[in-house]
């Protein structure tokens, strides 16, 4: 079976959407999925959108504290562009409709998140801002009639010859059949790899295929090393992690140890409004001493009622749990946001012409060696749009597009392969790539894999061109490409923390670059 679009979008969160709404206006858009139009870290999102809007703020504030918290790694032509572009979109969604929450007077109630040293942090719905600025876009692109969506349907590689993507190879698990999807232009927004890990707080379906497949079709990848940990997930015994947004600490939440202690005062300026990194460091820490698996979240001294107003889904989900917000939560820090990613240029095109990435797929150098809080759905929106209007200007004239024919099937059996194989991969990454990293743990790791990587390639069942061994293998290259990049950066850095190497060192202050076939190598920050 095959379609064609002037525009192929891969993905259905905030990147995917808006990036096929702002392409909707010069041509005809797919927006290929992997389950259904809601399981993206965009609908997931609590905490909110950064952008200047109030009165004391100003984008070079907004630049400055990017800029620190990505702890020198930052591209600053980037962070510019993401700054000074973000108000516009935010004033343009308000203009289409999108009700962010308001003060009693009627003003943007502006939230403060971690790193951030001025309240710049617009919300929806107290804690439900992916959620409810996903949805109002996804209505948006639902009213389009020249956007078809294709649920159901996973990436299985890309459509190129003579270095330009034609279009995608998917495999269509509604139909049971392979798809290819051709494009003008492709848009790659297929999201980060943390569901690899156990503990997460992403969709289960957020397991790098993305950024795996781009990685195999020649194109570099960068940082791969940094993966964010969330400080503040539900640590229940037999229940899902569950993020509790940084927003719940903007407003006052302690972290206490189990002795009733608050351990980020004096360990960081900001105490408990640290950056991610340096607060999942230390809660990790504590972990470690007590030996529990959590530490506390306390809001006893907090107002009740602003508790349950500003957070409703957080509160739902702890009284599920069984849990009293409004007194203390029981967390530990999750696998939460990828870092680095498919490297492109300030207009998210990658070294494929016509194949552009966006959102946390993409390396666009804003994000450094750690995200600032709330960044990143402002990114997904900046850096969609700069994408398409940069596609307008991309043409191949007179090239013949050459035909691509059928490569994959299906062995139902194969599902419990790729189960065996994802379950594995897990433990490896949670015991070897973790938040506190080693040589020794490191090169385990990485032994683990390979050896993992002959096991299956030695069963009976693989085969290369089948969809679950595609999978199989998919999880495999982006479990590898975390724990070479990390082995390779010898310091602590962000959110990348190595035990015997634990100080920044200025040899270190460049990106990491990985392609396939070729050994690592670094690239220079754009300051």
């Amino acid at each position: 079976m095959t379609r064609e679009f002037d525009y192929v979008i891969v993905g259905s969160g905030l990147a995917g959407l808006y990036s096929a709404l702002c392409a909707s206006r010069y041509g005809k858009v797919g927006i290929v999925t992997k389950m259904d139009m809601t399981d993206s870290n965009s609908y997931n999102a609590q905490g909110g959108i950064a952008a200047v809007s109030g009165k004391d703020d100003d984008p070079k504030l907004h630049f400055e504290d990017t800029i620190i918290a990505g702890r020198g790694l930052c591209d600053y032509p980037a962070v510019d562009i993401l700054v000074n572009e973000g108000p516009e979109l935010i004033h343009d969604l308000i203009e289409k409709g999108m009700h962010f929450d308001v003060t009693d007077s009627g003003k943007l109630a502006l939230g403060l998140e971690g790193g951030h040293h001025r309240r710049r942090i617009l919300h929806a719905g107290g804690d439900a801002t992916g959620r409810l600025v996903t949805s109002f876009v996804l209505e948006l692109v639902k009213k389009e009639q020249n956007i078809e969506i294709i649920p159901h349907c996973s990436l299985i590689g890309f459509l190129v010859s003579d270095n330009v993507c034609d279009g995608v190879r998917c495999w269509n698990f509604m139909e049971n059949s392979e798809e290819l999807i051709y494009g003008k232009n492709i848009i790659l927004a297929s999201g980060g790899v943390a569901a690899i890990y156990p503990r997460t707080t992403n969709p289960k379906t957020t397991t790098g295929d993305g950024l795996a497949i781009a990685y195999k079709a020649g194109c570099p990848v960068e940082d791969m090393e940094f993966i964010q940990f969330h400080p503040t997930a539900i640590a229940k015994e037999g229940a899902d992690s569950f993020l509790v947004s940084e927003a719940v600490r903007g407003e006052g939440a302690r972290l206490l140890n189990l002795k009733g202690e608050r351990f980020m005062v004096g360990a960081h300026e900001l105490a408990e409004l640290a950056p991610r990194d340096v607060v999942a460091q230390k809660i990790d820490e504590q972990i470690r001493k007590e030996g529990k698996g959590y530490v506390y979240l306390s809001l006893k001294h907090l107002d009740p009622d602003l508790i349950k107003s500003r957070f409703p889904t957080i509160y739902a989900k702890c009284t599920e749990y069984g849990i009293d917000m409004c007194d203390r939560i029981p967390i530990a820090p999750a696998a939460h946001y990828t870092v680095g990613g498919v490297c492109c240029d300030e207009n998210g095109e990658t070294g494929i012409r016509h194949l552009y990435v966006c959102g946390e797929v993409a390396s666009t150098g804003i994000m450094g060696a750690n995200r600032l809080a709330s960044n990143s759905l402002i990114e997904c929106m900046v850096f969609a749009q700069r994408a398409i209007r940069d596609s307008l200007s991309r043409k191949d004239c007179g090239r013949e597009r050459p035909e691509y024919g059928m490569l994959l099937h299906c062995n139902p059996g194969n599902k419990a392969l790729y189960s065996a194989v994802r379950e594995k991969v897990s433990g490896i990454m949670s015991g070897h790539a973790g938040i506190v990293r080693s040589e020794e743990g490191l090169k385990k790791g990485l032994e683990a894999l390979e050896s993992l990587e002959k096991e299956l390639a030695g069963s009976g069942t693989f085969d290369k061109d089948e969809i679950y061994c595609c999978l199989a293998s998919n999880l495999l290259t982006t479990a590898g490409l975390i724990i070479r990049g990390a082995l390779f950066r010898k310091e602590s850095r962000g959110c990348h923390y190595r035990s015997d190497y634990p100080e920044e060192r200025a040899e270190f202050k460049v990106h990491t670059v990985q392609q396939y076939g070729h050994e690592i190598k670094v690239s220079p920050v754009k300051e």
